[in-house]
């Protein structure tokens, strides 16, 4: 099957003062279109970085990185958000919901900057989808931790992204309601196809993916 993710002997480079911290070293990877595949590792490993990177959220010090075919190493800003936009959607941890939006706006918002018809519709019909149909227009603060993490995965599916990249999607979460919510995920890539790439501590949220990839400095070690 063809790949929808290729890292090629990518590295990354901070400067923190006159130390350089290698947080990526040398890293070669596939990831298959529709592949449900967790990133593991101790904090510090890399897990954050590398799924920024895959995201075109940063840029490698060295290597290259392929999204569809496409090398996204050296592109410009705009063509990043392009990437973005149209390939990849996102959960974080912190959910990162604008307080002062409905559900529903938060929902809107990724299909405002790519300017999509029939923007309201589709943002109700994804929130009636993660089970949030009666809560379209209450604030993030009226909504429960897991309630708000459904919000912030039907705001990644806006634009009908190839790839979801979720980073501890459930580490503010109970673990009903963390199960909740990778029972939605899990789902997301067995019935549309969508190619999961979950970076995770946890090992009962690993055992949903079909392959696990673990990180130590900055290196797969397996």
């Amino acid at each position: 099957m063809e790949s929808v993710v290729e890292l090629k002997n990518v590295e990354k480079e901070y400067i923190m003062g006159e130390v350089k911290i290698k947080a990526i070293n040398g890293v070669s990877l596939k990831i298959r279109k529709s592949e449900n595949v967790a990133i593991m590792g101790p904090s510090g490993s890399g897990k954050s970085t590398m799924l920024h990177l895959i995201g075109c959220l940063d840029r490698p010090t060295k290597g290259k990185i392929f999204i569809d075919g496409k090398n996204v190493s050296n592109l410009s800003g705009n063509e990043l958000a392009k990437i973005r936009r149209e390939k990849i959607g996102f959960i974080f941890q912190f959910f990162n919901l604008i307080p002062t939006f409905t559900a529903l706006g938060n929902v809107e918002l990724p299909m405002i900057f790519s300017k999509k018809q029939n923007r309201k519709e589709r943002a109700k019909e994804l929130l009636k989808a993660v089970g949030l149909g009666h809560r379209l227009y209450h604030y993030p603060s009226q909504l429960s931790g897991g309630e708000t993490q459904r919000v912030a995965i039907a705001r990644a599916l806006a634009n009908d992204p190839e790839i979801i990249l979720a980073d501890e999607p459930t580490g503010n979460l109970d673990s009903k309601s963390g199960k909740e919510i990778m029972d939605i995920l899990v789902k997301l890539n067995k019935e549309r196809g969508t190619t999961l790439l979950i970076v995770t501590h946890d090992n009962s949220i690993a055992k949903h993916a079909k392959r696990i990839i673990k990180l130590k400095d900055g290196k797969i070690v397996r």
